[in-house]
């Protein structure tokens, strides 16, 4: 019996690296649960295509887009296990655990982390052109004498929490408006359905440029190096306040061999090792990932409570 079960061990094994040597033999699927146009498509975008040509097959991206990334999540929860289904998710897949009373899955049981793609160091506070206020100070002032919308990619997302951490800490409450992913988030921004957003900078800075909207400030700890006159909002006004603006990283299936988790991880840590893409994440705000399959379930589990802390303390539900 002992003999048998060693066996069965020692083919598994075998199997396994049989399938990692040979696996990927089609396209893979890279579900990304925005829409077109955002943060999240992006940097999936930009990884995929450099992760593909070490791989040797194709990437391809199905943007997923609506009830918070919930939709995509969902297929790559019920995909079969073999490699070929990939989520490309942000930190909003953690946070979804606490503002979702039922989910059809469970983050933490049916998802294997890959590793973390890229780490986002904060966001901008970005107005429309048409708002007056040219200071976070004055941003305040603003909403404390009118009603003031903002916009974010869903219930719970990473900077619909920002946000709400800033309403807090400002003593405001701004209206807030969901939208299905940054991409439409933004363009309400731009048409003046809203006149706020916290952003990460990839998708506004031609925006910026352009005149279109005006940042005000910069929720990290540290200036960015693309915008070194930007303050902080810890410099102007709201001392003290600083937040990150979470993570992007790779999922797939539970149940997905680790022989084919550990290529995945290994092609795409080489990929973001590379200058072209250290220089990419630092030129929008992020920093490159990298973690371990091990490293990044530590990661996912602390920033569940992190995160999901912030949603109970602004009594964030998507279920009302």
């Amino acid at each position: 019996m002992k003999y048998e079960l060693g066996a069965a061990l020692l083919l598994g094994l075998c199997t396994g690296n049989v399938v990692a040597q040979n696996y990927p033999e089609h396209p893979i699927r890279l579900i990304v649960g925005t829409a077109p146009g955002g943060t999240q498509d992006g940097t999936a975008r930009m990884v995929s295509k450099e992760v593909e040509g070490l791989l040797g097959q194709p990437i391809v991206i199905d943007n997923r887009g609506g009830a918070n990334g919930i939709i995509g999540y969902d297929l790559v929860a019920k995909a079969a296990p073999d490699g070929y289904t990939l989520l490309h998710t942000a930190v909003a897949f953690a946070i979804n655990a606490t503002v979702y009373k039922k989910l059809p899955f469970d983050v933490s049981r049916d998802f294997i982390p890959v590793t973390t793609i890229a780490v986002g160091q904060g966001a901008l506070i970005v107005v429309h052109s048409s708002v007056p206020a040219r200071t976070v100070k004055e941003l305040i002032d603003l909403a404390k004498q009118k009603q003031l919308s903002y916009s974010s990619p869903g219930i719970g997302n990473g900077m619909h929490l920002i946000t709400e951490a800033f309403d807090t800490r400002a003593g405001i409450k701004m209206l807030h408006v969901p939208y299905k992913g940054a991409g439409p988030a933004l363009n309400a921004l731009l048409s003046a359905e809203v006149q706020v957003m916290l952003i990460p900078p990839l998708i506004v800075a031609q925006h910026i440029k352009a005149g279109r909207l005006r940042a005000l400030a910069y929720s990290g700890v540290k200036r960015l190096d693309l915008m070194p006159d930007m303050p902080l909002i810890s410099e102007s006004g709201l001392p003290g306040f600083h937040m990150d603006s979470g993570w992007h990283g790779w999922f797939a299936p539970a149940k997905t061999p680790p022989a084919i988790i550990n290529k995945l991880y290994a092609s795409v840590h080489k990929s973001l090792e590379t200058p072209k893409m250290k220089e990419f994440f630092a030129s929008i705000g992020y920093d490159a990932g990298g973690e371990s399959p091990e490293q990044f379930r530590k990661t996912f589990e602390a920033d569940k409570l992190r995160w999901g802390e912030i949603a109970r303390l602004a009594k964030i539900s998507a279920d009302e």
